[in-house]
């Protein structure tokens, strides 16, 4: 049996997103613009033929993931432990709010650091722990492309996770934008590597990897 692919891949836009608010655990719903991002989305996530969906139990996932499950007739496995960051006091709150009310932790968070989101929320690597839990249950003896529709924050954590960089380094993976995607795969080494971040078009082939060109 080959190894499984593993798509994550990030909800489409909410009004939130756009008025720059800590989602966190708040269930938002996609808005127009996001529900056209995910239909687009997954017309093209349909060429890696996907053989599960799994994604997190909020309405803007699931919005999302119902996109690509209507294309491909697949069930959507719904997982809480696909969530968002739990943002504690910074949720519903811009940006600009919680530097002004909060601004050495949230900077400090923003940055990278492993204290408690919103004072009262959850560490990253609390979140990679558990969105990790299902990405390696949902994988276990599956031959084919499994997406994983989540969240940002989420994304990110099972990058750092699972391609085992130093927490310090996490924040500097990219983010992912509304409704695309990242994709990995296991190397030789049978280990794994990144091959696609922040996607919004099927994988191309890599020509020169080995020539320096």
């Amino acid at each position: 049996m080959s190894s499984p692919k593993i798509v994550l891949w990030r909800h489409g836009q909410t009004d939130w997103n756009i008025e720059g608010r800590f989602q966190g655990h708040t269930d938002i719903a996609l808005n127009a613009v996001g529900k056209f991002q995910v239909d687009h989305a997954a017309k093209i996530l349909l060429g890696l033929n996907p053989v599960k969906i799994v994604s997190s139990d909020l309405t803007r996932t699931r919005e999302t993931a119902s996109a690509l499950a209507a294309l491909t007739n697949l069930e959507v496995t719904l997982d809480a432990g696909l969530r968002e960051t739990h943002g504690g006091n910074w949720e519903g709150r811009t940006g600009a709010q919680n530097r002004i009310d909060d601004e050495e932790n949230f900077v400090g968070w923003l940055y990278g650091d492993d204290r408690p989101a919103g004072g009262t929320g959850e560490r990253r690597t609390e979140v990679a722990e558990r969105c990790l839990a299902v990405v390696e249950r949902e994988i276990a003896g599956v031959d084919g492309t499994v997406v994983f529709v989540t969240h940002g924050g989420s994304a990110r954590c099972i990058l750092g996770s699972i391609l085992d960089l130093p927490l310090e380094k996490w924040a500097s993976l990219g983010g992912l934008s509304n409704a695309s995607w990242s994709v990995l795969e296991k190397n030789h080494a049978d280990a794994w590597s990144l091959t696609e971040h922040n996607a919004l078009s099927l994988p191309e082939p890599l020509f020169g990897n080995e020539s320096s060109s």
